[in-house]
């Protein structure tokens, strides 16, 4: 009964929000983060953490300011997948545009597979859903929801146009038999992990325990590692979805050498990003949860 309750409520909003304009959509989202920051403490006790951790020289108020227009894009967020099963290359082109293409496109013509490094940055959902939609179907890395038919729901709006997904509870097979194939998937590298599947790398300054999954397929398979995402641009007051350039990989004779340094580069080039656009990251999930060996917890 529960799940039928929650499967319910779910595709009410789902429709509410998909049918109505837009931009009132949007707004109306707005008030609903607006309530949600305000009524769930934790969570922005969360977010002032993380962000006084990060970016200790700014002002509180700045990290305030930060931390609000996250809720914000995140609200936006819950638009856009509402309104997803809509989109066509045609009525997403005022709104919509893609930079970079040449790096993937290049990484893909090698046939060795491409693994997109992003993150919970911008419209990571949308990102990928977009990608599909203009051609590029890719596999995407997922945690099923405990409710099944809100499960079954959400991914079928994902794998409208191609896209497939990979359980992070069982992804290795399909995931390298993607890259053998000659696939794209897409591999979100900025949540908390706990030894032995991550490692300790640098993201601000601070050591945080890394998965090392995507450094280790792509010094396995050959895959070129590409960065994605999908960021909104104010001033253009359109969603871009970027490309950066390969990130290389080493590849030499010691193996665990190479898996960390090659999680520290992909760190790096995801730190670069936030900093880019600090208001449109995930800042409400503790990322430096898991310490190292005789630490204080830093929550």
């Amino acid at each position: 009964m529960r799940e039928e309750v929650e499967y319910g409520i779910v595709l009410a909003v789902a429709r509410c929000l998909g049918s109505m304009p837009r931009g009132l959509a949007r707004d109306l989202s707005g008030c609903i983060a607006f309530a949600v920051y305000w009524c769930n403490r934790r969570l922005r006790r969360v977010g002032a953490r993380n962000l006084e951790l990060a970016f200790p020289e700014l002002p509180r108020k700045s990290r305030k300011r930060i931390l609000r227009r996250v809720y914000v894009h995140l609200g936006w967020q819950l638009v856009e997948f509402c309104r997803m099963t809509r989109y066509t290359p045609e009525n997403t082109r005022g709104w919509i545009r893609t930079e970079g293409l040449e790096h993937f496109e290049a990484a893909r013509a090698r046939g060795e597979g491409v693994l997109v490094l992003t993150g919970h940055l911008g419209a990571w959902e949308l990102s990928s859903f977009y990608h599909s939609l203009m051609g590029y179907p890719m596999g995407v890395l997922i945690r099923h929801l405990d409710n099944r038919r809100l499960d079954e729901y959400v991914n079928g709006i994902r794998c409208m146009h191609g896209n497939f997904v990979l359980s992070k509870d069982d992804f290795g097979r399909g995931l390298l038999t993607a890259m053998h194939e000659g696939g794209t998937v897409g591999m979100l590298i900025d949540t908390n992990m706990t030894p032995p599947r991550g490692e300790f790398v640098k993201f601000f300054g601070i050591d945080a325990c890394t998965g090392t999954g995507l450094a280790h397929v792509a010094r396995k398979t050959g895959a070129a590692v590409v960065p994605g995402f999908m960021v909104w641009e104010a001033e253009e007051r359109k969603y871009v979805l970027r490309f950066g350039p390969e990130v290389e990989i080493p590849r030499t004779d010691d193996a665990a050498a190479d898996i960390l340094e090659g999680t520290r580069r992909c760190t790096a080039v995801l730190e670069e990003w936030i900093r880019r656009y600090p208001d449109q990251w995930l800042w409400i999930h503790r990322r430096w949860k898991t310490r190292p060996a005789g630490e204080p917890g830093l929550y």
